[in-house]
């Protein structure tokens, strides 16, 4: 009888002899960013084309790329480069009408007025784990996973490690949460495989909300069977036999994938009962959100799976403990759960050489704003935020400078152009007034009204509030009050004052994260710009031109 692991070896066989049938294979990026520059008929043109042209060759839609600032992306790897990402050739701003070109180009030389060079250090600086699968397969194709050595870490836990000794990898590792907290992902883990009590759960919070990020729905949209993998091992390592995918409505794309990915895994036995042939069971429901930015926050996440209103309780007791249904409940967020099999594939000494003595490994970053090249990046922990702005970001457009960059999204701070060189790990950049949050990058240049930043995220936070306690609810209203009134030109110092301290109580009373961190664009942007605050009160002057203080205050005189 064939076992599960041989069936997964028939099917890189089968896979890798149909790509060498196929000959050469162009990879049309199908994610949400591409698909809205409409990727989707690039990709049904080129098809077109290779059947009409008879060119020996596989048109397939894939995850994003990362250069999303050069979208439509399409990659063209020839057959005899044997999928070397670097060897292959990388085309932007792709067309409909440039189907016939690119395919006439094949056997030939490149298009050179299309052509992307893969010796940009936006690809070159990058370390790839959780994106190594990302715009290089067919994200709907679990065949696709599979010959990439996907589910291997799977049956290699199931069949020769106990989940004690899958909880020890991780936590050997040094691998710490994704979502914002950074917490050690194989402590967490420890402490639900610890607690006594059936049926535990296990969730995976995809609930990204941060303004500018997108690097959870990217990964769901591109490897989704990577997310499926990492959480089945989570599920065999703390006893689960149920898990939920908490995913916001919002990711229709997303959505669907995902789906995709559930069915095909229950058809191979990777999900359900008895799987691999062992007695190790779990199935997976996507639970869909809203659009609540609170729902990030775990209690409130449970509450929404749990058909209530998504609010947040105190704690603890904390989910490990006591979460869906008052069962222990195993919470870590899309990134977190797809470095999972990686590490279980290669070692956790492999993964532990990567990033800093005490961040770990590598981070997934959305940047966009006022740089040049914006999209989704991987780098090792310990990069610098010059080197990642500047080097793989390509800095700022001409005629500009640089200002100040935005990490942890409304939760995080503004750092300056003074602090470009501290290495990015969780640490660093909490000592900067920031954090390193799910990895929201916003670039801003001189454009940029810091005093308006901070009103912005303080809107959203306003606007995101759950209102369930008064220092969050009242709070952020009055302080998104004050600084309105200071972008207006009418405020005073004692508005400022007040301001300053509305920002300590807000964050030291209010019940979750969301309150408690909702002050931090405000206060770092105080302590590096205030000099911004003061024009306004004092001169009555934006110094970047964005607040029309004297227009505002002749019509309070009128």
């Amino acid at each position: 009888m064939t076992t599960l692991t041989e069936e997964l070896d028939q099917i890189t066989a089968k896979v890798q002899q149909e790509q060498q049938a196929a000959g050469d294979r162009i990879n049309v990026c199908v994610a949400a960013g591409c698909l809205s520059l409409h990727s989707d008929a690039v990709q049904r043109a080129l098809e077109e084309e290779a059947k009409k042209t008879g060119a020996r060759c596989a048109v397939r839609g894939v995850g994003c790329m990362g250069l999303c600032s050069a979208g439509p992306v399409v990659s063209h790897e020839s057959a005899a480069s044997n999928s070397d990402e670097q060897a292959a050739r990388l085309y932007g701003g792709v067309q409909s009408e440039h189907a016939p070109q690119l395919i006439a180009s094949l056997q030939g030389e490149p298009v050179t007025k299309l052509a992307i060079s893969r010796q940009l250090p936006f690809f070159t600086r990058q370390t790839k784990v959780v994106l190594e699968n990302s715009g290089r397969i067919n994200p709907e194709s679990i065949d696709e996973y599979i010959a990439t050595g996907g589910y291997r870490a799977l049956m290699h836990a199931l069949n020769e490690m106990t989940p004690a000794e899958v909880v020890q990898e991780i936590s050997a590792s040094g691998l710490r949460g994704r979502g914002g907290a950074g917490y050690p992902t194989g402590l967490k883990w420890a402490t639900v495989a610890r607690v006594a009590g059936a049926p535990k759960y296990v969730i995976c919070n995809a609930d990204e909300g941060d303004p500018g990020a997108f690097m959870d729905r990217s990964v769901l949209e591109g490897d989704p069977h990577r997310v499926l993998e990492g959480m089945i091992l989570a599920a065999y390592a703390v006893g689960a036999s149920q898990g939920y995918i908490y995913l916001r409505a919002e990711y229709p794309l997303a959505v669907k994938r995902l789906g995709i990915a559930i069915r095909e895994a229950k058809r191979m036995g990777l999900l359900g009962n008895d799987i691999g042939g062992t007695r190790m069971s779990l199935n997976l429901e996507i639970r869909l959100g809203a659009g609540a930015f609170v729902c990030g926050e775990e209690t409130a996440l449970i509450a929404s799976i749990e058909g209530h209103r998504g609010t947040p309780h105190p704690r603890p007791p904390y989910p490990a403990e006591s979460g869906l249904w008052g069962s222990p409940t195993l919470i870590n967020n899309v990134e977190t759960y797809a470095n999972v099999p990686p590490i279980l594939q290669r070692g956790s000494a492999w993964y532990a050489a990567l990033g800093t003595a005490k961040s770990k490994g590598t981070k997934v970053f959305a940047l966009s704003g006022k740089v040049r090249h914006t999209g989704l990046i991987e780098v090792p922990m310990g990069m610098t935020l010059r080197e990642i702005i500047f080097d793989i970001g390509g800095g700022v457009a001409e005629g500009h400078t640089f200002k100040a960059v935005q990490t942890g999204g409304p939760s995080g701070g503004c750092i300056p152009e003074s602090l470009l060189d501290i290495p990015v790990d969780y640490d660093s950049l909490t000592q900067a007034g920031s954090i390193m949050g799910s990895g929201g990058m916003i670039v801003m240049d001189d454009s940029s009204c810091m005093v308006n930043v901070a009103r912005f995220f303080m809107e959203f936070c306003m606007s995101e509030s759950c209102g369930k306690c008064i220092p969050c609810r009242a709070g952020t209203a009055q302080m998104y009050g004050l600084l309105t009134r200071i972008t207006e030109g009418t405020a005073t110092h004692r508005e400022l004052d007040l301001l300053i301290r509305l920002c300590e109580m807000v964050g030291a009373t209010s019940l979750c994260g969301l309150g408690q961190t909702a002050p931090n664009p405000v206060l770092s942007t105080l302590r590096y710009f205030k000099h911004e605050y003061l024009a306004h009160i004092e001169d009555k002057h934006c110094p970047a031109g964005v607040c029309d203080c004297a227009a505002s205050i002749a019509e309070v005189a009128r």
